[in-house]
């Protein structure tokens, strides 16, 4: 009797033993996707906040900007134009 009980008792403690690694396990991985995520939002996050921050500065251009202005804004935006006096320096360092 004495014999059984002993392998239950091992059995027990090694599925116990299965069970914790198996639950540190998935914790570690949880604990990785949450920290991804978190860094994913914040992304977004700054993107909105800039994103934010043009639609207002295109608000106000429109309610308190002339047509002359706006055109120019265009024309450097999207279409890249610069004055012919005017020195443009482009950041290639990627950051």
């Amino acid at each position: 009797m004495a014999r059984k009980k002993k392998k239950h008792s091992v059995l027990i403690r090694l599925l116990v033993i299965a069970v914790s690694v198996f639950m540190i396990a998935k914790l570690y991985g949880l604990w990785n996707d949450l920290n991804t995520k978190q860094n994913e939002l914040n992304s977004l996050t700054n993107q909105y906040e800039t994103k934010k921050a043009d639609v207002e500065e295109l608000k106000d251009l429109l309610n308190n900007g002339s047509k002359k202005q706006m055109i120019e804004k265009a024309a450097r935006q999207r279409l890249g134009f610069v004055y012919s006096n005017e020195e443009i320096f482009v950041d290639i360092s990627g950051n």
